[in-house]
């Protein structure tokens, strides 16, 4: 891997890397960036999706690598961290800069983006918290949130950070004690900064300066990288919002906006007459045309904010200026793509729905359906980027991971390169597919819950449970704690890092959930030896944005379903199977209580894309290797 990312760089060329779990990757690519921005000043900008590989690459691998490079080319190379505006504390609005923050007056997409908080210190009174936030700003140099520990809820965070918009710049009174101004002066001046998807999600919708100029990108967990551009090129629009919006203009900027709330509640109106779904024809002529009034009224406070920022001896506050300022042009900005012809070109993707299973009013929603574009002009062009993880090469190539990361796309050309792993999967784990079981349905079924409870048994618990929805993973805890005496842990009983921590602790206990368990999950050891999966994971038929991807592809010429639900499901499943094998000494089975696995004409593509197992479909040499591996406990 070394010599390969040395030739990338050295060459120009684009280079895609599956290195399996173990290889340590993290110093396969640091080592040669690192020697190469010491010896040609030219920077390194490395990405990650997970706050876990962020921590052990600055902690761990980041200094490992330095002082290996510093001891052949005498030159130690500077690592800076890097990230989005907002997880930084903000001085000035925490000794009361800003007036305090409504709830919810951020525009919901920022809401449905950011990473939930959890553990003790967050469960502490409002504040408490702010207090503690008072006390930790006297004392650290970072500002960084990761870096308060017990840390705090993002309301409480809300009253200690602002966005880059919302800053006041030059005209803030403690700019030069600014913890964001100073990660970011940092990470000018560094040979390698560290920052992470979200901010190359930003730079790819069009926002190169959120990080410094960079000849050389490596992007770790690339496996992740398109649904977090996509995510971060996703806007959210509801009449709520509309209205916070509007009270945080009238309430900080002292405008009128009597036509914003009446063009709310309008599209309130209109969306409550639309169907959940996709809206597969475009915007209805009455959604646009709420949707155009709506636009005009926004467009209308957003010029009186402004103006009433420019007046002289208005009184108003310069911070809750910039908090109206913000909201309102995030509004115009959602607005400005809604009515555009975006959704008819084919460019977006437009859908209705109503959160927490209709208990909250209608909203809409848009996102890009390929983000292979952005990437390549965004984030490739004129650079060099490597993109490494476990999972790259689905069915057995690298062709549909390059083509949705836009490397097809790229003038420069792009090599694949899988230098393996240092696990003997044959002998180490097992794959089995219930092949006997039938096809599934809606929901979990009968017999493939009792499959699930017979390999429990026979394991004697050390069970990682992946399932497809929240109802079957709750079905599951339900069969397995009505059967067993085995510690059963759920997802949402508890913090998903407590959960995982109980679940490790204990070489008995069952750990059922979704969709955040089948990837980042790292549990070595005799603890995880049997994963379950129910079925294959498939997008939900009812998508919108995998609905409107497989038209593209279709329309394209291509194969819709391989091109997109077959490889959604080829990589969440080597990542669901990845779950098993931390190290060279684990032993285990991944079970999937899928028929289709053995016997749909895809099947070769999934399985090639997982970790190569030795493969059974018979349930009683599964059963005795687990009891076996039960008793060697």
């Amino acid at each position: 891997m070394v010599r390969g990312v040395a030739a990338s760089i050295e060459e120009g060329h684009h280079l895609l890397v599956q290195a399996g779990t173990g290889t340590g990757k993290s110093l396969g690519y640091l080592v040669p960036a690192m020697a190469h921005a010491v010896e040609s000043g030219q920077r390194v900008v490395v990405s990650t999706a997970t706050l876990a590989l962020q921590r052990q690459i600055l902690i761990k691998d980041a200094p490992l690598a330095a002082r290996a490079v510093e001891a052949v080319t005498g030159a130690r190379p500077d690592v800076a961290l890097l990230k989005g505006w907002q997880n930084y504390l903000c001085r000035h609005r925490l000794q009361g800069g800003y007036p305090d923050q409504d709830e919810g007056t951020l525009f919901d997409a920022d809401q449905a983006l950011a990473r939930p908080r959890t553990g003790k210190g967050a469960q502490a009174g409002l504040g408490e918290q702010v207090l503690r936030l008072r006390q930790w700003a006297a004392s650290t140099d970072t500002g960084d949130r990761d870096d308060l520990v017990p840390g705090v809820s993002d309301r409480a965070w809300a009253q200690a950070s602002v966005s880059r918009a919302e800053c006041l710049g030059g005209a803030c009174p403690l700019k030069a004690e600014c913890f964001a101004e100073a990660a970011r002066a940092a990470a000018g001046q560094a040979d390698v900064v560290v920052t992470n998807h979200a901010m190359l999600g930003i730079v790819a919708a069009g926002n190169p300066g959120v990080l410094p100029e960079h000849e050389v990108l490596i992007v770790d967990e690339a496996h992740d990288l398109a649904e977090r551009v996509r995510s971060q090129g996703t806007v959210v629009l509801s009449a709520g919002s509309v209205a916070r919006t509007a009270a945080t203009a009238r309430k900080h900027a002292a405008v009128l906006v009597a036509d914003l709330e009446a063009a709310g509640q309008e599209l309130q109106l209109v969306l409550a007459e639309l169907a959940d779904g996709r809206l597969e024809d475009g915007l209805p002529p009455a959604l646009g045309q709420s949707l155009a009034v709506l636009e005009a009224a926004a467009r209308q406070v957003a010029a009186d904010v402004r103006e009433q920022g420019r007046a002289k001896g208005s009184g108003l506050d310069a911070g809750g200026l910039a908090l109206a300022r913000t909201a309102i042009a995030d509004l115009v900005d959602a607005l400005e793509r809604m009515v555009s012809d975006s959704v008819a070109q084919g460019r977006d993707v437009a859908w209705i729905e109503r959160p927490r299973m209709g208990a909250e009013p209608p909203r809409l929603l848009l996102a890009p359906i390929e983000v292979a574009g952005s990437v390549a002009t965004g984030l490739l062009a004129e650079r060099t980027a490597v993109l490494t993880s476990a999972t790259l090469a689905l069915g057995g190539g690298f062709e549909p991971m390059a083509r949705a990361l836009g490397l097809t796309l790229s003038e420069q050309r792009w090599e694949g390169l899988d230098v393996g792993s240092p696990f003997d999967y044959p002998r180490q784990g097992i794959l089995y597919v219930a092949a006997h079981l039938p096809r599934p349905g809606a929901g979990i079924s009968e017999a493939a819950l009792d499959e699930m409870l017979a390999l429990a048994e026979a394991s004697g618990g050390g069970m990682l449970g992946l399932f497809s929805s929240r109802r079957a993973a709750q079905e599951a805890a339900e069969v397995l704690r009505g059967a067993t005496s085995l510690p059963v842990y759920a997802q949402g009983e508890d913090s998903l890092p407590a959960l995982v921590e109980a679940f490790a602790a204990d070489d008995a206990a069952c750990l059922v959930g979704t969709l955040s368990l089948w990837q980042g999950v790292d549990v070595p050891g005799r603890t995880c030896r049997l994963v379950v999966m129910d079925r294959i994971p498939f997008p939900r038929p009812d998508d919108p944005v995998a609905q409107a991807r497989t038209d593209a592809v279709v329309a394209g010429g291509g194969n819709g379903f391989m091109s997109v639900s077959a490889a959604h499901a080829a990589l969440l499943l080597a990542q669901g199977a990845g779950r098993l094998i931390r190290r060279g000494d684990d032993r285990g089975v991944v079970a999937v209580l899928d028929s289709r696995l053995r016997t749909a004409r895809y099947a070769g593509f999934l399985t090639r894309s997982m970790p190569a197992l030795w493969p059974t479909t018979d349930p009683a040499v599964v059963r005795g290797a687990l009891a076996r591996l039960a008793g060697a406990g």
